[in-house]
């Protein structure tokens, strides 16, 4: 399965929001749907959702226009939705009513997707007993009490505790594995990276990155060099002072007996290499840019979204 989103255009009154919007998820590849504050993301999930509709530009779902009265769609929102004086069965029973089941499938999928996510025993509990991450785990119980095909996961982890963590992310793990479509929009980028095959980042209403995370990081400057010596790191250290070192280094950063290297040019790598013949290393790594990195030059060097 493959969501397609193409030339997406929408505005509210004079101030365009989403401007030429074209990327495209794919069943068991999951997608970080990145951005600053005031990017767009929201907008283009509600269009997704059908819950606005785009100026112009299709969504489209494995070739056809998706069709909003059969799509199957869950949705986890950053602010959460939810009553907080009802039962939890009596939340996920309504809303599974309404995407479809009988009150006794809904049931049933509540007490399979609760026990998954290691929150059965809130089942007779009302909401607002709940600590934040339970209500985070029953929030994504909803969103899925309908086997959805599409899931939106809108920053999932934010407030949870390591063991809550670990749930949700055993539980996105096996919704790829599944061959879902997972759209995974957070600011925290060691989950993103984590689990994102692929990435798109939003600023401004327009796309100004996607692809395959692996192939965008393979695409920048080999240039970066993490290396950990066996011997003293002081003597390393001197000596990385002196030629040849000192003709083909930009810079030294040194961090817990690891030296981190910056080539004046990519092509150095085996120059460098050569000169190390002499000591007895450890470790020799070329490092990538973490998505972190690649999101600040891409869409954190500008002026605030709005």
């Amino acid at each position: 399965m493959k969501m397609e989103l193409r030339n997406i255009e929408k505005s509210f009154g004079q101030k365009k929001v989403l401007e030429n919007v074209s990327f495209s998820a794919e069943g068991g590849r999951a997608l970080g749907f990145l951005g600053r504050n005031g990017a767009g993301k929201t907008t283009a999930i509600r269009i997704i959702m059908g819950i606005f509709l785009q100026d112009s530009g299709q969504v489209l779902v494995d070739g056809a226009p998706i069709a909003q009265s059969t799509a199957r769609i869950g949705y986890m929102p950053e602010e959460r939705g939810l009553y907080p004086k009802k039962k939890i069965w009596e939340q996920i029973v309504y809303i599974g009513e309404l995407r479809g089941l009988t009150a006794p499938q809904s049931k049933k999928r509540a007490e399979f997707l609760l026990d998954k996510l290691e929150a059965s025993e809130y089942i007779d509990k009302r909401l607002d007993t709940l600590s934040k991450g339970n209500q985070q785990k029953i929030q994504l119980a909803i969103a899925l009490i309908h086997d959805p095909e599409i899931v939106i996961l809108d920053e999932p982890f934010s407030g949870l505790d390591p063991i809550n963590a670990a749930i949700l992310k055993r539980t996105v793990e096996e919704l790829v594995g599944y061959g879902k479509i997972v759209m995974f929009s957070s600011h925290q980028m060691g989950y993103v990276e984590e689990f994102c095959r692929d990435i798109c980042i939003l600023d401004k209403g327009a796309i100004v990155l996607s692809g395959d995370l692996d192939q965008i990081k393979k695409s920048y400057p080999r240039s970066r060099i993490r290396v950990v010596p066996a011997g003293v790191p002081e003597a390393f250290r001197e000596r990385l002072k002196t030629a040849p070192f000192s003709n083909i280094l930009e810079d030294v950063t040194e961090e817990r007996g690891a030296f981190f290297l910056k080539l004046r040019a990519a092509k150095d790598k085996r120059a460098l290499l050569a000169a190390l013949s002499d000591f007895d290393v450890d470790s020799f790594l070329v490092l990538e840019p973490t998505l972190e990195e690649i999101f600040l030059e891409k869409a954190g060097n500008q002026n605030e979204a709005v």
